[in-house]
């Protein structure tokens, strides 16, 4: 009910029942002689509290871009860590196969006939 009086000092009090969620829902009761200061007030305060939410969004974006860049770049790691592996896994077989063959073409490490030698 918009436009009831005010008993004590005549003026009209205005109750906005409308959802307006760009002021956040700052429907407020407002009165005739206070009207300009207390919609600048809520104004404020809107405008504060809009200013805390952007700032603090923009905060967690950029924590979770950075988050995201580190998460790359410990992939790439990963990535590169693995391939390394693979590649000295390849060069231990290698190198372990060419002592193998060392080891059989040397007469130092062939298997002797100990009882053929104490006769």
């Amino acid at each position: 009910m918009e436009g009831e009086v005010d008993d004590e000092d005549g003026t009209f009090t205005n109750i906005s029942l409308a959802d307006d969620s760009v002021d956040r829902g700052s429907a407020a009761l407002r009165s005739r002689n206070h009207n300009d200061y207390f919609i600048m007030n809520c104004d404020l305060d809107v405008d504060v509290e809009n200013q805390v939410e952007l700032e603090e969004k923009t905060r967690l974006i950029n924590q979770v871009l950075e988050l995201q860049h580190t998460l790359e770049d410990l992939s790439a790691r990963v990535d590169a860590v693995k391939e390394e592996n693979l590649k000295l896994k390849s060069e231990n077989q290698v190198l372990g196969q060419y002592i193998e063959n060392l080891m059989s073409a040397s007469s130092v490490f062939q298997t002797t006939d100990t009882k053929g030698k104490r006769k």
